[in-house]
């Protein structure tokens, strides 16, 4: 396989199987995975009050701990047509809650002879089911 450098990105708060499952899929489409990860402003903009609730330092070391993730970026704006723009990648890797035609960069990286991949999430899994969960003290 020739190098292809796979990216793709999020909040990663509260980092859980989903996440895992996610990235370890995604590593899977290339030889190189680069993960694009949304700054502490950028989270309290998308998320709103009271997020991330973990500081980007430590969710950038959570996901550099994984052996398959081979960089990491730190990017300011709401979402990451710049620096998709800037890594140009192979394979665009997004959740599958995503449409296609409303994924961020993917008509860009198709115009580079690249491809989106839409990878399915864990079922009844997500950051804000968790913090839900946790507030209400129920269990997942």
């Amino acid at each position: 396989m020739d190098n292809r450098v796979v990216f793709t990105n999020g909040c990663f708060d509260l980092f859980h199987i989903g996440h895992l499952r996610f990235l370890k899929e995604a590593k899977t489409m290339g030889t190189s995975l680069i993960v694009g990860i949304n700054s502490d402003e950028s989270v309290r903009r998308i998320k709103g009050r009271g997020r991330p609730i973990f500081p980007v330092e430590q969710r950038v070391e959570i996901i550099q701990s994984l052996w398959f993730v081979d960089g990491i970026v730190v990017f300011e704006e709401d979402d990451p047509l710049k620096l998709i723009k800037k890594i140009k990648p192979d394979v665009l890797v997004k959740g599958d809650s995503w449409a296609e035609k409303d994924i961020i960069g993917g008509e860009f990286v198709k115009s580079k002879g690249g491809k989106i991949v839409r990878i399915p999430l864990v079922k009844d899994i997500s950051t804000s089911r968790i913090i839900e969960a946790i507030i209400s003290e129920n269990s997942l």
